[in-house]
């Protein structure tokens, strides 16, 4: 296993999440139609107002030293009862498959604990496949699952509780 580190960022590495986050939409572009800007990336809105509020918790990723992604956890949620939600996950093509994306999420469920949603929309048969198969293992099969709309596309919700025995 490579050395993973989980890093909170900080204020003057956030623009460093806004570059990442052009490979994440193109990542998502497979599975929802986003579209390129005549400039060549895609355009979204800066998250200054995301970045700002005391709910927001953005993380880098480095493996070896090397950046490789990033995450964030927020209080976007939609089920009732949820306090935490995963809002943006992102690890660069040559870094998956490898456990470092269950490495953070163990370490993000350890680190913050309380009622956690964990969605993805159902389109995303990657992200479905590691969700259904990390969130039994996590939990020992103690969380639950729904089914519902976010923006029109339909989506998988996990909800669980922290602190529990994360292996």
């Amino acid at each position: 296993m490579p050395n993973i580190d989980l890093h909170p960022a900080q204020r003057d590495e956030l623009q460093i999440i806004e570059n990442l986050m052009q490979f994440y939409m193109y990542d998502f572009s497979e599975w929802l139609p986003l579209k390129l800007a005549g400039h060549g990336f895609f355009s979204i809105q800066a998250k200054i107002d995301y970045w700002r509020r005391p709910t927001t918790q953005p993380f880098l990723i480095h493996v070896d030293g090397e950046l490789a992604g990033f995450v964030t956890v927020d209080d976007e949620v939609h089920v009732a009862g949820a306090q935490h939600n995963i809002g943006y996950f992102f690890i660069a093509r040559r870094f998956r498959g490898q456990g470092i994306a269950q490495f953070v999420v163990s370490a993000l469920l350890k680190r913050i604990p309380g009622q956690w949603q964990i969605f993805h929309i159902n389109a995303n048969l990657p992200a479905q496949r590691f969700w259904a198969g990390l969130i039994p293992e996590l939990t020992g099969g103690d969380f639950t699952r729904h089914q519902r709309e976010v923006d029109g596309y339909p989506c998988t919700f996990y909800c669980l509780h922290t602190p529990f025995s994360v292996t």
